[in-house]
């Protein structure tokens, strides 16, 4: 196949930072193409490059397109030359319709005004093509990530995109999601589309992939034919080492942390956790509803965290993972019914500060709308929960005390930036999360409860994080795990439990951990063991 895209000796310099150093990318036409790297491995600078948000000029190097060289100095030239960039913040407007959005800024007209018959029956067409049951008339503010996504994609392929470039397009949907994604991207491949694919899901990588270049601090490391390659050599290439246990096991028992004992036998057969101390959370028979008057969101669940135990939450989409957290915390719902005991004391109302200040830490799934300011200063996020730790007077901070712990947390969660002065709006996803997590540390917390931890971050990120949940469980800590993804509940949990519908679907110890029993549980389809 001919080379469609290409680049050659790419470099990008930012104040103290290169993000890419002499990169060089060649996509054919007709092939999906994955782009792998760790967080900050200068994976989003090239597709910036390639989309024309850095211009042409402030780079050295070449683009190429049909073996020409072009030289892009904004988004609409690359438009121009076929190429769409898809990228995980959608570029939708909620208040208008599909239709609306399909074709905003090139409505069909007659005259000076917005032909609109013809605008909704060509989107209607449109979305028949992609197999999407929505009417153009639809506001967008009602349709779900994965719609909105496919929207994306049938306003690109409507512009004559020669060139996709999605941008973890699979962090938010359901699996039923990912798999018509998946189907519309094959089908746009046979068409002669190419498609720049990246993803930290490596699963999803090689089930779509015709190959993969891998990139690391900014270098092009190699690019590789998917099906003459392993997810460990990726990996590999990814961090510059290799990796042999994603998820490392704590050393303490076979159970867990510091609160647990090895398994023993039970006369069903089961092996099940011995708490050798009392729970330090406490949830009985607890019925939570969005708002007072509103019916139960959440109803009937009780569960015990004790210290040194990671208890891992799954379930489906809409299944209250969050909603309940978000409780527990202080942050969402009117209790209806229920108790929640922390640390040998009755929680009852609580507030978020209530919470933390009684050493229960949220850290939230959305971390660019809940968990930082994104403007300012990785310090200053590092230290916003817990000022009252420097307060020395009732309008005075002791900022070299703040400093110092802030550096603290900065060195230890290898936070990659110059310096903790550095916005952090400017972090690549996974030293984002780290900062969040810093912030939840740096209170000083005995429970830790963790929402999609490692959603949107590299493999070498996750490491790190699971590493951190086993210092915490070391340290005696309780931690609180809700994640989307199986296979990590279960190579860091003791124990499972599987929500479905705002209930207790199932709970699981580590021999019962089987994700055909996990996913049965989340639909509402096994019985809670005891």
């Amino acid at each position: 196949m001919p080379t469609l895209l290409e680049s050659r000796g790419l470099t990008k310099k930012f104040p103290g930072v290169t993000a890419l150093r002499d990169v060089a990318f060649a996509l054919r036409a007709g092939e999906i193409h994955a782009l792998c790297g760790e967080n900050g491995a200068g994976k989003s600078t090239l597709i910036k490059l390639l989309a024309g948000i850095h211009p042409h000029g402030s780079y050295e190097g070449e683009l190429r397109v049909d073996d020409h060289p072009v030289a892009f100095h904004s988004i609409r030239d690359a438009e121009a030359a076929g190429i769409a960039v898809i990228t995980q913040e959608f570029a939708l407007i909620d208040e208008l319709s599909v239709g609306e959005n399909i074709f905003l800024g090139r409505a069909p007209r007659r005259g000076l005004r917005v032909d609109w018959l013809t605008l909704h029956r060509r989107a209607t067409a449109l979305l028949a093509d992609f197999g999407l049951a929505l009417t153009s008339e639809t506001p967008v503010r009602e349709l779900g990530i994965g719609q909105k996504q496919l929207v994306e994609i049938v306003r690109a392929m409507d512009k004559k995109s020669r060139v996709l470039v999605l941008d973890e397009p699979t962090a938010a949907l359901t699996e039923q999601e990912v798999a018509v994604l998946v189907g519309h991207l094959r089908r746009l491949r046979a068409q002669g589309t190419a498609c720049i694919y990246i993803s930290h899901k490596l699963d999803e990588v090689f089930a779509l992939a015709d190959r993969i270049t891998v990139l690391r601090d900014g270098a092009s490391i190699t690019t590789l034919t998917t099906r003459d390659t392993t997810i460990p050599v990726v990996i590999k290439h990814m961090v510059g080492r290799e990796i042999t246990d994603l998820f490392p096991r704590r050393a303490t028992s076979a159970h867990g942390g510091a609160g647990f004992t090895p398994a023993s036998s039970t006369p069903d057969g089961g092996d099940k956790p011995r708490p050798t101390t009392e729970p330090i959370l406490s949830v009985r028979d607890l019925t939570v509803a969005p708002s007072k008057n509103a019916p139960p969101f959440l109803r009937d669940v009780s569960f015990d965290l004790h210290p040194g135990e990671v208890l891992g939450l799954g379930g489906l989409m809409g299944a209250g993972r969050t909603e309940l957290l978000m409780h527990l915390f202080g942050a969402w719902g009117h209790r209806v019914s229920g108790d929640v005991t922390l640390r040998g004391a009755p929680h009852v109302t609580p507030t978020p500060r209530d919470s933390i200040a009684r050493g229960l830490v949220l850290v939230t799934e959305d971390r660019k709308r809940y968990g930082l300011v994104l403007p300012q200063s990785i310090g200053f996020n590092l230290s916003l929960s817990s000022l009252l730790q420097f307060r020395r007077a009732p309008a005075r901070l002791d900022l070299p005390a703040e400093h110092v712990r802030n550096q603290h947390f900065f060195d230890a969660l290898r936070v990659k930036a110059p310096n903790q002065q550095a916005r952090v709006g400017g972090l690549s996803g996974g030293n984002q999360q780290k900062v969040v997590l810093g912030k939840a540390l740096m209170t000083g917390p005995t429970v830790v409860m963790l929402d999609e931890p490692t959603r949107g971050i590299d493999v070498g990120a996750k490491l790190e994080v699971y590493e951190l949940i086993n210092r915490l469980t070391a340290e005696g800590k309780a931690v609180l795990l809700v994640s989307s993804e199986l296979p990590e509940l279960m190579g860091m949990s003791d124990r499972i439990l599987m929500l479905a519908a705002g209930c207790i679907g199932g709970e699981f110890t580590r021999d019962q951990f089987a994700q055909e029993k996990l996913l049965a549980a989340a639909m509402g389809r096994a019985p809670v063991t005891a």
